[in-house]
């Protein structure tokens, strides 16, 4: 391709919107363009890596025996209902009516269309099937954000496996994990399997790939001794063993004048690790207590996990004054016995506690937690933070901001029974088949690369998926120097390097600057003063290193190259 024919609108600023780094670069490099908030066009130099990124799934997909389908991206209400998440996706999901009044969704996943597919298999004969799609997918995020890393509209690779039973459901999912670190190696993205929550998904197991990033919006914890990793929304680690002695008959009542938080409390003598931070929730309409430590945090996401619970709020103050009698400050579970009461199991055992009392500017002290609190259910609440020591091995854990490049899970038999999906074993009996569901973003993992690979300059592609893997710059467009690089650009086609020739009427330096932008991996200089001396410059975007080489030896260097990091 000559550049003179190709639409590469490159800018000289980024969006003053553009906090991440792959945001800012991929519009100024002229690959995306954003038409409203979390919808971007991708112009050709974008839907070129995009489509090399699909591809390296595909292939790897394919692999491991997948096939590929294409399903609708807009569907009834009804099978949404049928599997219970019309209600619990939420707002997240778009929704629409069409003229017959019919009620219509754009898929954010395609578990149920899948399901729906499946309940033509028949028999265990036709097992185990591994079924995938790169489609459309649509979730209203609240705040679009940082490009193609958060958006409304996206392709998506999302794979179903469907097995007899659960040891094929393990098979299937260690096969899609192997894939999936093939896909992330080839991608060139350094990363790593966490624990993960499934959310909305459902199922038991979930894994998420994880990659080291600043503009990535999810904290994992990390081991640095051993292989736990988990994402914050489901670590968990080792909690100092309870010691605690007999605490008095009862609580003690006392005032507590002004004081409103944990740390005005552990200045009036109470210790953090010694109160009990009580939070009123409101889980899908149901007012709830959710018990942590005084110096712990509540993840929310733990707490949907273990209550089932579809949308989760704290209590507004007119709520929490009509439930508990009190603000917040002075809020406590003790005597507690009309609400639902949720407590992490680090409070588990603990006595000698301080607490409020329902009544502002007073608490108690020498709570005894099993005694004096009614806990309707004990669950892992708290979330872990950095320097607390590794449930495996007892090291100090580290906290890591990541992007999330992929996530696969085991979802069991629940889509199957929801929709009949059967088949019969070798004894003739009908059993549901065991589903999991394997997803990568192609968008995001675009946007993750651009993440990883880029300087001051501009991006940095690996050959695996950059637009063109070689560019041919004529300096200067005489006759000579311009047959020269032509001879170059046809000898990179026949060896079947994806090359790009510049030969714009362009000066030397916009040239060289353009190329570092969009990130071609490796760059051949034609110009009258080399060619004298029957040489030509080559450049490696990657660490900057320019050399001269003969031209006669140009294009079996790049090709060579080229093949060797494809």
């Amino acid at each position: 391709m000559r550049w003179s024919n190709l639409f590469i609108p490159t800018l000289r600023d980024a969006p003053a919107d553009a906090e991440a780094a792959s945001h800012a670069l991929l519009v100024k490099g002229g690959f995306i363009r954003q038409l409203h908030a979390g919808h971007y066009s991708m112009l050709p130099l974008g839907w070129k890596v995009h489509q090399k990124v699909a591809a390296i799934v595909r292939e790897e997909m394919n692999a491991i025996g997948g096939q590929e389908f294409l399903l609708p991206t807009m569907h009834p209400a009804g099978v949404w209902k049928q599997s219970g998440r019309w209600d619990t996706m939420g707002e997240i999901m778009f929704r629409l009516t069409d003229r017959r009044e019919n009620d219509l969704a754009l898929g954010i996943t395609h578990e149920e269309i899948f399901a729906t597919v499946a309940t033509e298999l028949s028999s265990y004969k036709e097992l185990p099937q591994i079924w995938y799609q790169i489609q459309t997918k649509f979730r209203d995020e609240a705040r679009p954000k940082s490009g193609l890393l958060r958006v409304r509209e996206f392709h998506m690779k999302d794979s179903y496996s469907f097995d007899l039973d659960w040891d094929g459901l393990d098979e299937q999912f260690e096969a899609h994990r192997v894939a999936y670190e093939r896909i992330f190696e080839r991608l060139g993205l350094p990363a790593f399997a966490v624990e993960a929550s499934s959310g909305a998904m459902g199922g038991n197991t979930s894994t998420e790939f994880m990659v080291p990033c600043p503009a990535g919006e999810d904290d994992v914890i990390r081991c640095p001794n051993c292989d736990y990793a988990a994402n914050i929304e489901k670590a968990t680690s080792q909690l100092d063993p309870v010691e605690d002695n007999m605490p008095p008959p009862e609580p003690e009542r006392f005032p507590t004048p002004g004081i409103r938080t944990i740390a005005a409390l552990e200045k009036a003598g109470a210790p953090a690790d010694r109160q009990i931070k009580t939070m009123v929730m409101v889980a899908d309409d149901e007012v709830v207590l959710a018990l942590v430590r005084g110096d712990h945090q509540l993840n929310t996401q733990k707490f949907i996990d273990a209550t089932s619970t579809i949308v989760l709020r704290p209590a507004t103050a007119e709520e929490t004054q009509a439930n508990l009698g009190a603000l917040p400050g002075s809020l406590g579970a003790v005597g507690v016995s009309d609400l639902r009461i949720i407590a992490d199991e680090a409070l588990r055992g603990r006595t000698h506690m301080t607490t409020g009392a329902n009544d502002d500017d007073w608490h108690y002290r020498g709570v005894d937690i099993e005694r004096d609190i009614a806990v309707t259910e004990w669950a892992d609440l708290r979330e872990v933070s950095a320097g607390e020591p590794c449930v495996k091995c007892g090291t100090a854990l580290e906290m890591i901001r990541c992007v999330e490049a992929g996530h696969i899970f085991k979802l069991g038999t629940m889509y199957a029974e929801k929709f009949g999906v059967t088949v019969s074993d070798a004894e003739g009996k009908q059993r549901p088949v065991v589903m999991g569901s394997y997803g990568i973003g192609i968008g995001r993992n675009m946007a993750t690369i651009a993440e990883t690979y880029h300087d001051e300059h501009g991006l940095k592609w690996p050959v695996s998926v950059a637009p063109y893997e070689a560019v041919v710059t004529i300096l200067k467009l005489d006759e000579p120097t311009t047959a020269a690089a032509e001879e170059l650009y046809r000898g990179l086609q026949a060896r079947g390097v994806d090359v790009l020739l510049d030969d714009r009427d362009a000066r030397a330096g916009v040239k060289f600057a353009d190329a570092e932008l969009i990130g071609i991996p490796y760059r051949l200089t034609v110009g009258p003063r080399s060619l004298a001396d029957g040489e030509v410059e080559l450049t490696v975007r990657a660490n900057g290193d320019g050399k001269r080489i003969a031209v006669d030896v140009a294009v079996d260097t790049v090709a060579d190259a080229v093949t060797a990091e494809r």
